[in-house]
This record gives C-alpha cells, sequence and structure tokens, in this order.
C-alpha cells in the first residue's frame, strides 16, 4: 500500500513539475529561446523542498483517522501544520534561491516570489491533505465493503447448513413413519423408499462434504423428484406433480437446493393445511432473450398476500434468494408471484455464462 502510495505521489508531480517549468520560461515560449536547465532549476528550487516534506502528510492524515479527533481539532492540527510546513519549505527554497537564484532579480521580484510562493506551498498542503484523506476515506470504504460481503457470504453458508440439517429433522418422523407402514403392506416399495431417502441424504452430505455449491440443474431436479417421492407416501393422490423441464437446461450448474426449498414452500403451504388434491407445476427453460435459465415452481393452493409471503417466508426461499444475489449479483431473481385465492408461483432467474 505504502509503495503505491509512493508511485502515485510521485507521478501526480510530474505535471505539476511541467507547470513551473513552463511558467518559468514564459518570454522563450514565444520567443523560441527556452532555457532548459533554468528552467529545470528554477522548478526543482520551488517544489525540491515540497515533494518530500508534504508527503509527511499522509502518516499525519492516518494519525488523524486513528484518533478519531473532532472536525474542529482535525482543522487546526491541519491548520498549524501548513503553516509549519510553509515556513519549512520556503526556507529551504529560500536558501536555493540565494545560491541558485538570479543574482540581478529586484527586491520586489524576490518579495513577490515570496507571497506567491508560500501561497502555493499552501495550496499544495490543502491538495495534499485532501487527496490522501480521500485515498484513506475510499481505502475504508472499500475494506467495509468487502467484510460486508464476507459477512454476508458466511451468513448465507451458515443459513446453507441450517437448511441442510433442517431437512433430516424435517423429513425422518414423516418419512420413517410411512416407510414402517409400507413395511407391513408392500415390502418393495419400502425398499424403494428407503433407497430414495437415502439417496436425499447423500446428496445432502456430498454437497457439504466436497464445499462445492454448485450442482447440475439434472442432479438438483433428482433430488427434488426423490424428495417428492417421500412426500407422495404421506399425500398421496392429494399430490399432482407436472414438470415441463427443457433438455438443454438439464446440464447448466445452480447453486445447490435451490430448487428444492421452493418445491418444499409449495408443500407447506398448499398442500399440508387442505385435504383436497392439488396441483405443482416445476418448469425450467432456457431464456435465450436474457441469456439464463427460467425456473418455476407453482402450485394451486390459496395463495396469500405478496407481501405478508415475503415477510413470513421461511428460511428455504430467503436463503435461496440471498444465494441468489450473491452468487450472480443482478443478475440473479428471484420473483415471487402470488395472491389470495390464486396460488402461488416462484420464479428464478439464472445466467448462463455464470454457471
Amino acid at each position: 500500500m505504502r509503495r503505491r502510495i509512493w508511485l502515485l505521489y510521485l507521478a501526480a508531480w510530474l505535471p505539476v513539475f511541467l507547470f513551473y517549468f513552463l511558467a518559468t520560461q514564459g518570454e522563450g515560449l514565444f520567443n523560441g529561446n527556452i532555457r532548459v536547465g533554468q528552467g529545470l532549476l528554477s522548478a526543482a528550487c520551488c517544489l525540491g523542498p515540497a515533494i518530500p516534506l508534504l508527503f509527511l502528510v499522509w502518516p499525519l492524515t492516518g494519525y488523524l483517522k486513528r484518533s478519531n479527533r473532532s472536525t474542529a481539532a482535525s482543522a487546526a492540527i491541519h491548520i498549524g501544520s501548513a503553516l509549519l510546513l510553509t515556513v519549512l519549505c520556503m526556507s529551504l527554497a529560500a536558501i536555493f534561491v540565494f545560491y541558485f537564484g538570479n543574482p540581478e532579480a529586484s527586491k520586489s521580484d524576490v518579495e513577490q516570489w515570496l507571497i506567491w510562493q508560500s501561497w502555493g506551498y499552501l495550496m499544495m498542503y490543502a491538495v495534499s491533505a485532501g487527496i490522501f484523506h480521500a485515498i484513506r476515506a475510499i481505502e475504508t470504504t472499500r475494506l467495509q465493503s468487502v467484510a460486508i460481503a464476507q459477512a454476508e457470504a458466511l451468513l448465507a453458508k451458515s443459513e446453507l447448513t441450517a437448511l441442510r440439517n433442517k431437512l433430516n429433522p424435517h423429513f425422518l418422523f414423516n418419512t420413517l413413519h410411512s416407510i414402517i407402514a409400507l413395511t407391513r403392506k408392500e415390502s418393495s416399495a419400502a425398499e424403494t423408499a428407503l433407497l430414495k431417502f437415502s439417496d436425499m441424504l447423500r446428496y445432502i452430505l456430498d454437497t457439504e462434504k466436497s464445499g462445492d455449491t454448485m450442482v447440475t440443474l439434472d442432479e438438483e431436479l433428482k433430488f427434488v423428484r426423490d424428495y417428492l417421492a417421500l412426500e407422495a407416501l404421506r399425500l398421496g393422490s392429494r399430490l399432482h406433480v407436472e414438470w415441463d423441464i427443457d433438455d438443454a437446461a438439464r446440464y447448466h450448474l445452480l447453486p445447490a437446493l435451490t430448487v428444492q426449498p421452493l418445491v418444499e414452500n409449495s408443500i407447506k403451504h398448499a398442500f399440508n393445511p387442505h385435504s383436497r388434491p392439488g396441483k405443482l407445476a416445476i418448469s425450467a427453460h432456457i431464456n435465450i432473450a436474457s441469456k439464463g435459465i427460467d425456473i418455476t415452481v407453482s402450485d394451486d393452493g390459496p395463495g396469500c398476500d405478496k407481501l405478508a409471503m415475503k415477510e413470513s417466508a421461511g428460511l428455504g426461499v430467503k436463503t435461496v434468494a440471498r444465494r441468489l444475489q450473491l452468487e450472480y449479483g443482478r443478475r440473479g431473481n428471484l420473483e415471487i408471484r402470488t395472491a389470495p385465492g390464486a396460488g402461488c408461483a416462484i420464479h428464478l432467474s439464472i445466467p448462463l455464462e455464470a454457471a
């Protein structure tokens, strides 16, 4: 960081040095008689003391930032420092001028130079202090943004872990109870159910063990099919599922446990509270226009007020929305479409190029 500041600081002085050089060659620029050596010497006499001394403003701004002083106190310190630095620069510049300056310069020229050069040093201090404070503010904002992003990522990871852990006890009782009932009537169906339950647990454990949160849509949908097969043991003919999956979308990547929580949301709100049959529709298609995958999970349940659903949405829906935002930014989107008596549809947009 300090080396980069040094390089930027020295680079910023180049146009200032060039300006001073040209300012000392006003007449020569018009008559073509430019004295390069004299111009460089004059610019060095004026700026030579200021360049190293003004860099001391950088650690001073750091001290003021760390000490959390009031605005008035910081301003007073800067004013005092500006005056002290100007005196030092003028003293050193006067020595340079005494040894290397024009001996034919009049007293009024020297006085005028002293006045304008003093104002110049004060302005240089003000500009340097402003730039250094701005750099520190930008760096602080950047570090805060990184910290916030890391905190959000950790939060999403912890929520995903909670979502994984939530699945086991959620299914355990109902699924095992249904399997026990099947063993008494149809042992082959009970065996099939146990295998599906085992596949579900393996899917959860594999994604957690590998640390890879991305899976193909086909893998996620297989998990969803196993979940619905186990729910069908309990819901029976009440659960009617319609699939509309574009084969071209099956092997594109998406975050694991993205579709299943939305299906679980429909089961919870559209099927569990009612004894009537219901329809659950799951679709996934490539959207050429948006260059993404459109995934929709919808049901013909009672629906509800959209705002109320957003406020009361469970861990699953909120976690999916947060993970899409962290993974894809504005390119990923979760949209809830619902109204009282009109069912509920949750629409996901996942960019293809990010997969």
